[in-house]
């Protein structure tokens, strides 16, 4: 079944753009206009959304005041929010992540970026229900943070561990830099990629004879391959 995204957005113009876009996707959606009608939306059982696009500026209930209210909802607590809105100052950004957004889009936006954006958070959250990537060799346990090669446990640091984590999720998938270090160290990250490059050779030197799944990209970044029918 395809994933249910509710577009909360009092803009006709915009929330329409967004519903065409999104179902062109094959994504299913539902549209509010206000904060209350959201709220009653994403509070209904039997079609709880895969996701939110929330936009800040609503009449009434504000956009900020529905993220926290859906926050403390034991059902809606987990759905994935990306918001949308006109403010595009720092502050602004890291109030909204604060309050539990997934990820901030200012307006205005290219539909390319937003329909990325939200395929890339609905990817995390399908690969969240998997607990473990195993292969001929490499074993990877997400639950309990293990990594295991030829049957010999990997001791990995917190971020070499999430880098692998990532990239085994996403096996056969060319891994941008960029995109490496926004999932592993976030969309505040401003540093040196070369601090991506240093930690993937460690990386693979942990990992020994295993090291090898990790491809290189030139130009672009890395590929988990993995060791099946090899």
């Amino acid at each position: 079944m395809s994933h249910y995204i509710l577009i909360v957005e009092d803009e006709e113009d915009i929330a329409e753009n967004l519903r065409y876009n999104l179902e062109r996707e094959r994504y299913r959606t539902r549209i509010a206009q206000s904060g209350e009608k959201a709220l009653r939306l994403a509070l209904e059982k039997k079609r709880t959304p895969s996701l939110i696009l929330l936009d800040l500026m609503l009449p009434g209930m504000s956009g900020i005041e529905l993220c926290r209210r859906l926050r403390r909802e034991p059902t809606t607590k987990d759905i994935p929010i990306i918001m949308l809105t006109a403010k595009a100052t720092e502050a602004d950004k890291i109030s909204g992540l604060d309050i539990g957004a997934d990820d901030y889009i200012t307006k205005p936006f290219s539909v390319k970026e937003l329909l990325a954006r939200v395929k890339a958070v609905l990817r995390r959250v399908d690969s969240e229900t998997v607990q473990k990537y195993e292969d001929d060799r490499i074993t990877v346990d997400f639950i309990d943070m293990r990594a295991f090669c030829s049957g010999e446990e990997v001791k990995l640091t917190r971020k070499e561990f999430a880098l692998l984590t990532y990239l085994t999720k996403n096996t056969s998938r060319v891994a941008t830099r960029q995109n490496l270090l926004d999932n592993v160290w976030g969309y505040s990250y401003f540093g040196d990629t070369r601090t991506l490059d240093v930690h993937i050779r460690r990386l693979r030197q942990k990992l020994g004879e295993c090291g090898k799944s990790i491809e290189t990209v030139v130009g672009v970044g890395y590929r988990f391959v993995g060791f099946k029918n090899k």
